[in-house]
C-alpha cells in the first residue's frame, strides 16, 4: 500500500509539473522544434529545470541504502548503443516531434483532452505491438554463423 500511495503522490507531481511547464500543449513542444519558424525556447528551460531536481534527486537518493518500498535499488548495467536502441529512438523522437506528445504528457493531457490523447494512445500501442511482434519474428530467425 505504500508503494501505492508514493507511486500516486510521485506521479501526481510529476503531471502537475508537465501541466504547469507548458509540456501538455503539444503546440508548445512543435515551437520549440520549430527553430525556422515561431521559435519557442522556453521549453530548454523546463528541460533545464527538470535536469537540476533530477541532478538533486539523486544526490539525495544516493544516501539511502535502499528504496523505501524495495530492498535495494534497481539500476540498469547495459551500456551498450544497439541498433534497436538508436532506432526507437529517433521513432520515439520523430513521434514527440509529430503529435507534440509523448507518454508522461499525454498521460497527465487525458482529463484536459482524452479525444487527442487517445488517438496518441493508439498509435503508441500500435507501435508497442508492431515491435513485439517484431522482436518475436526476429527471435524465431536463425543464428547466422
Amino acid at each position: 500500500m505504500r508503494s501505492l500511495i508514493s507511486s500516486f503522490l510521485i506521479g501526481s507531481l510529476f503531471g502537475g509539473g508537465l501541466i504547469v511547464s507548458g509540456m501538455t500543449d503539444p503546440a508548445k513542444v512543435q515551437n520549440f522544434l520549430d527553430v525556422f519558424g515561431q521559435w519557442d525556447p522556453s521549453l530548454a528551460l523546463v528541460m533545464g529545470g527538470a535536469l537540476a531536481v533530477t541532478f538533486i534527486g539523486f544526490r539525495l537518493v544516493w544516501r539511502r541504502p535502499a528504496p523505501l518500498d524495495h530492498d535495494r535499488f534497481e539500476i540498469p548495467r547495459s551500456n551498450q548503443l544497439t541498433k534497436s536502441l538508436i532506432i526507437g529512438s529517433v521513432l520515439f523522437g520523430a513521434g514527440w516531434g509529430l503529435a507534440g506528445l509523448c507518454p508522461g504528457p499525454a498521460l497527465a493531457v487525458i482529463p484536459m483532452a482524452p479525444g487527442p490523447a487517445m488517438i496518441f494512445f493508439v498509435g503508441l500501442y500500435g507501435g508497442v505491438i508492431l515491435h513485439t511482434v517484431w522482436e518475436k519474428k526476429k527471435a524465431e530467425r536463425p543464428v547466422r554463423e
